[in-house]
């Protein structure tokens, strides 16, 4: 099959650069905006193996969702762009004829990224996972807990916090994306995808529901590459990723985190890193007291407080039945929203 047509350059509007030159880089075809936790990692590898599309190395640039990480140490680099030139660079080695995209599931909590991306690419095709929402924020809740955004370990008490968070309180002090710790904006299901739906049109906007993802990974992918316009019918390897294993000491795991920015830059790590890193032999550190480290650190995933989840699930329930009538899918039967009062 044909890749999609792009626009001419002209109709292609700058967002906050003039210079012709920009505008004229290669510019994403489409876009995984989320959500996270939604196997959107195992999507986006997928797609990359696909020849006729081309998805950079850096995955999550947020770079229309801006507001979501402020504080960011990474902001300006290549990984995090704050300029449409270093943004485009990303897509620089893509090949004459290929489908070019990017994954960012943070875009689709933004309230300015479908609006930008519009913009950019009026003609992109969006690509959106819905999960069910207790069980995706208690897997979120896990992922902001290991990459350092939250620093609290108990769902529960994570739920809890989020009335004082809006207020600016118990905020982890190193977290770079304080809004994502507002766990109930995670499940606006309907106000987002009216955003989209806003931006684009319905037929440039696909909806995957995580269950179909996961009940048979290749026909949707298959279903997402017929989407994109390329050869739906190439085989498709597919990708499971690593599950999380739990963080049980927030301290050990920043601290295991200090050490590698130790090693990769000394003056990043902190004076008790450099240190530990230094005197401590590779054989030991690989071995005996890093297995007995992890041991410590973390845990296997535990079963869920069913009590808790079926709270959340009740808070949930009128967003599950607003966008199963919104979707035209009946969600609440698929979720098990029905059974709940």
């Amino acid at each position: 099959m044909t890749a999609p047509t792009k626009p001419p350059l002209c109709e292609l509007a700058p967002l906050d650069d003039d210079d012709s030159a920009v505008a004229a880089k290669t510019t994403p075809d489409f876009f995984i905006v989320g959500h996270q936790k939604c196997g959107t990692t195992a999507l986006y590898l997928m797609l990359s193996a696909h020849p006729q599309i081309f998805m950079p190395d850096v995955k999550e640039p947020w770079f229309f969702a801006r507001e979501l990480r402020p504080g960011s140490k990474h902001s300006g680099s290549r990984s995090r762009p704050d300029t449409l030139e270093v943004y485009l660079s990303l897509f620089a080695d893509a090949a004459p004829g290929q489908v070019v995209g990017e994954a960012s599931p943070q875009y689709i909590r933004s309230q300015t990224a479908p609006a930008q991306i519009a913009e950019l690419r009026p003609d992109a095709r969006i690509v959106v996972i819905l999960r069910e929402p207790a069980s995706f924020l208690r897997s979120l809740h896990m992922q902001l807990v290991a990459t350092h955004i939250e620093s609290e370990t108990d769902f529960g008490r994570a739920i809890e916090l989020e009335s004082a968070r809006r207020q600016g309180k118990h905020i982890p002090r190193r977290s770079i994306s304080p809004p994502s710790l507002l766990y109930s904006d995670h499940v606006r299901y309907v106000e987002q995808l009216r955003r989209l739906h806003d931006a684009f049109p319905a037929e440039q906007v696909k909806v995957l529901i995580y269950d179909d993802y996961r009940r048979d990974n290749e026909a949707v992918v298959r279903e997402v590459l017929g989407f994109l316009g390329v050869d739906a019918t190439l085989s498709v390897r597919t990708v499971e990723t690593k599950p999380l294993k739990t963080v049980r000491s927030v301290r050990l795991h920043q601290f295991r985190r200090a050490i590698r920015r130790a090693r990769l830059n000394p003056s990043a790590g902190g004076r008790l890193a450099r240190a530990v890193d230094a005197v401590a032999p590779e054989k030991l550190r690989s071995d005996a007291i890093s297995a007995a480290f992890r041991r410590t650190a973390y845990r296997q995933q535990q079963p869920a407080d069913d009590e808790l989840m079926l709270q959340l699930r009740r808070r949930f329930k009128s967003e599950v039945v607003a966008v199963s009538d919104y979707l035209g899918r009946d969600l609440v039967t698929l979720w098990g929203y029905d059974r709940i009062s």
